[in-house]
């Protein structure tokens, strides 16, 4: 990003409030998600010097023009990747450098396919930086088959190796410092990271560094489905994952407490709409079917990285077509591949690829488990979940080598 491409309200001389809007082909609910920025800007904060900026990956679909042509009173600005160079963090960088240049009190960022945002979004997620915070993980109420990486990976992980119960450390609507944000830029940064690993990425960093960060509750999020692309999307947020907190495991040593991370914004949160699985993009019987043959082709490795006793259980269950996958036995699974991840390191991506089919299986218990259950009901597994990931941390510290303090 080179300041003199910026344009001539973003030149004055830096600014009070960013807030950003990362993108890909969102011609077609950008401009909804501008209006409601706009007005959160407008309504809360009339006094300061603020900037709508749209960072995108040269999408082909007009997202440039849709975004451009929204009528606004608040500014805005568009800055994009070269061409044909995606990725959500690179977006995300750029966001970062205009944030250290313009050093402005907040910077926000909301996805740009965001159906339920409104304007106290703005005012939730700004305002506690303003407070005093450094990082804002946004609370909200989604489908209980929405958000299966953060439900089933990261959230248990989080909380049960950094010992930090924050719900939503992927949710992708977020707030933060300055300070932090320099502070991301000095990090190393993977492939995966210039990807959808970025959102993990800035949690755990703000989570490990010395950065006070709170949640702060928005209500129901309602967005695209983001099933049709988990497959990459996968193995970009766990690479990230797996890589950020294996680097810190000096942090598992701490005692085997987790800290809540305080709370604010919406009391009411609402209720997420009744959706049926093909509503979100999910194919049970297709989702079956690829699980069994992606373990089929990954089973050699499948074989070296789980223990004997799990991979003949888990072998059986898809032999039989039987899927079903505790928590017990999720969570070990999940060690099993960090071990891996850790005592291999070239074949880290193939180590994450061939989590897929098992991702995918555990994915498919949870939705047989919860097929009828309410969203709230759903919601208490996953916080049980996280649980069983804690009571089996020193299976992984053991193998790591890393003790236990009491």
């Amino acid at each position: 990003m080179d300041k003199k491409k910026l344009s001539p309200e973003t030149r004055t001389g830096g600014c009070d409030l960013i807030v950003g809007i990362p993108s890909y082909n969102e011609a077609d609910s950008i401009s909804y998600v501008v209006k409601q920025v706009d007005a959160g800007i407008t309504k809360y904060f009339p006094t300061l010097k603020a900037l709508i900026v749209n960072v995108d990956n040269d999408s082909p679909d007009n997202t440039k023009k849709a975004f451009l042509e929204t009528i606004t009173k608040t500014p805005k600005h568009y800055i994009s990747t070269p061409p044909k160079t995606k990725g959500k963090g690179r977006n995300f960088h750029n966001l970062f450098l205009l944030a250290q240049q313009l050093n402005p009190q907040a910077t926000v960022v909301v996805d740009a396919d965001l159906k339920s945002i409104t304007p106290e979004w703005v005012l939730h997620l700004a305002g506690q930086v303003m407070n005093g915070h450094d990082f804002i993980s946004p609370l909200y109420l989604r489908h209980k088959y929405d958000g299966t990486i953060t439900n089933q990976l990261v959230y248990p992980l989080v909380f049960s190796l950094i010992g930090k119960n924050i719900r939503q450390p992927i949710g992708g609507d977020f707030a933060f410092s300055t300070r932090l944000a320099s502070h991301w830029l000095e990090q190393d940064w993977k492939e995966s990271t210039h990807q959808f690993g970025i959102d993990n990425f800035m949690t755990l960093h703000a989570l490990m560094g010395d950065f006070s960060v709170c949640q702060t509750g928005l209500g129901v999020k309602d967005h695209k489905p983001s099933a049709p692309k988990l497959g990459y999307m996968f193995v970009e947020v766990i690479d990230t994952l797996f890589e950020n907190l294996l680097q810190n495991n000096h942090l598992f040593e701490q005692k085997d407490q987790t800290l809540e991370v305080p709370k604010s914004g919406l009391k009411e949160m609402g209720t997420p709409k009744k959706l049926t699985l093909e509503d979100i993009g999910i194919d049970l019987n297709v989702m079956i079917k690829n699980t069994i043959e992606l373990f089929e082709e990954y089973k050699p490795l499948i074989y070296n990285i789980l223990d004997e006793k799990t991979y003949q259980s888990i072998e059986q269950m898809l032999q039989n077509n039987n899927i079903n996958i505790d928590s017990k036995q999720w969570a070990k699974i999940i060690y099993d591949f960090m071990i891996a991840f850790h005592n291999n390191p070239k074949q880290k991506l193939e180590i994450v690829e061939c989590l897929k089919p098992l991702y995918f299986a555990r994915n498919i218990s949870f939705i047989k488990q919860t097929i009828n259950h309410s969203c709230q009901e759903a919601e208490q597994l996953i916080l049980k979940q996280a649980q069983t990931f804690r009571e089996l941390k020193p299976y992984l510290l053991k193998k790591l080598g890393v003790k236990i303090l009491h």
